[in-house]
C-alpha cells in the first residue's frame, strides 16, 4: 500500500528520534513511498535551520527516492477544501490531500491529523497531544 510520511516523521527519522523506527519501514520502502513536494520544502528548510545546506541536500536526495507528487492547481483546490473541512494548516492540508489522492496511508506525529480517515497517528512521547 502506498504511504505518505509527513514532515514530522521524516525529521524524526533523520534525527534518530524515539519514534524513528515507526517511520523507518515506510521510508525505506521506496517503491510504495509517496512524497508530497511540500514535505521536501518543510524538511529541507528544517535541516537548513538546524544543520547545514550539505545535510539538507542529502536529506532531499533521500526523499526523492520516493514518488514525488507536485502541487498542481487540481491538488491545490483539493487541499484547500480538505484544509477547510478539517481545520488543518495549509501544509497539513496539502500533505493529507496528497495521501487521499494517491490512495496512500499517512503516517504522522502531528496531532492535528489524528483521527482522520487513512491517518496513522504516532504520538511523540515528549510532546502532549
Amino acid at each position: 500500500m502506498p504511504t505518505v510520511v509527513d514532515s514530522s516523521g521524516w525529521i524524526e527519522f533523520f534525527v534518530g528520534g524515539s519514534n524513528a523506527d515507526r517511520f523507518e519501514k515506510a521510508i525505506e520502502n521506496t517503491a510504495d513511498l509517496v512524497v508530497p513536494a511540500i514535505s521536501i520544502i518543510e524538511v529541507y528548510r528544517w535541516v537548513l535551520r538546524e544543520s547545514s545546506q550539505s545535510d539538507a541536500l542529502t536529506v532531499a536526495a533521500l526523499m526523492r527516492q520516493g514518488t514525488i507528487v507536485p502541487l498542481d492547481e487540481r491538488l491545490a483546490v483539493i487541499a484547500a477544501e480538505v484544509s477547510h473541512r478539517h481545520r488543518l494548516s495549509l501544509g497539513d492540508g496539502i500533505i493529507y490531500a496528497t495521501a487521499l489522492e494517491t490512495s496512500a496511508k499517512l503516517l504522522t506525529q502531528d496531532s492535528d491529523l489524528e483521527g482522520l480517515p487513512g491517518v496513522t497517528y504516532v504520538p511523540h512521547p515528549t510532546r502532549k497531544s
